[in-house]
Order: structure tokens, then sequence, then C-alpha cells
């Protein structure tokens, strides 16, 4: 079943907690070229929950201390996003400072992709489909790899 429950959102989007949401998003847009959709200040004026769009993908984040107060610094993720150069982006990012863990390479699985972690250790993978690979093929180059 691929029903929306909303027009404006997906069917899955992946929510990441920020100690300091508002930095998180300066440097998602500056870095990874994200839009910013929607921003929901506090009164106080701290940004409570924010939804971020990339070729039609959306990741909301958010404030740790709404989530987890005690352990702010043990909220980790990884998010999986396709991009239409992935070269391209690795680049842009690692211009902008990104911390690039792994460098663009072809997996098993028909993706081109990067690792960056961002300013609060997050993990992006941002891939780039090259071809289509049937899952026995993906059994095989796994068995390789273990060999």
């Amino acid at each position: 079943m691929t029903e929306r429950i909303s027009p404006h959102h997906l069917p899955i989007a992946p929510y990441l907690f920020y100690e300091n949401v508002a930095g998180a998003l300066e440097w998602l847009t500056r870095v990874f070229g994200f839009r910013e959709r929607f921003r929901l200040t506090t009164p106080s004026g701290s940004v409570a929950h924010a939804e971020l769009e990339l070729g039609g993908g959306i990741v909301m984040i958010g404030n740790v201390g709404i989530r987890n107060a005690a352990r702010p610094s043990t909220v980790r993720s990884s998010v999986y996003i396709y991009v239409a150069d992935v070269d391209a982006h690795c680049e842009r990012a690692r211009a902008a400072g990104a911390a690039i863990v792994e460098p663009p390479a072809e997996q098993p699985f028909g993706d081109r992709l990067y690792l960056a972690k961002d300013l609060e250790g997050h993990e992006w993978y941002f891939a780039q489909r090259v071809r289509e690979v049937s899952v026995e093929e993906i059994a095989q180059a796994l068995r390789g790899r273990r060999s």
C-alpha cells in the first residue's frame, strides 16, 4: 500500500534530532543543497521543528531536547538520498566543509554513493542509480567480498 496520509508528505520521511536545529538548517541547505520547506519556531525563538526537501524527498528535523534531553549526544541516524549527479554533489559538500567519510564509489547493488557526516554526527548517504542489478548478482558480489 502506497497511500499518502498527507498531500504534503511522502509515506516515509526520516526525522533527525539536533541540539541546534537552526544551525543544522543553515548547514544542511548550504552544504547538501536542501531547500527549507517549513520552520516552526518556539516563543523563545528556537526552532522546534523544520522540514527540508531535496529532489522531491522530505527530511524532518527537530530539537533533540524534546526527544531526549538527558542524552542528546546519543541520538544518531543515517539517511539515504538519491541525487542526479553524486560526484558533483560530493564535491559541493566537500567544498562547503562536509566530512566525507567514504568518497563516491560504485556498489554491488547498482548505486554509486558517498557517505558524509553532518555537524552533529548524522550519517548521510547520497547515491545515484547507475545500473539495475538482480538479487542474484548482488548475492554473488557479496559472496565475493567475504572470500
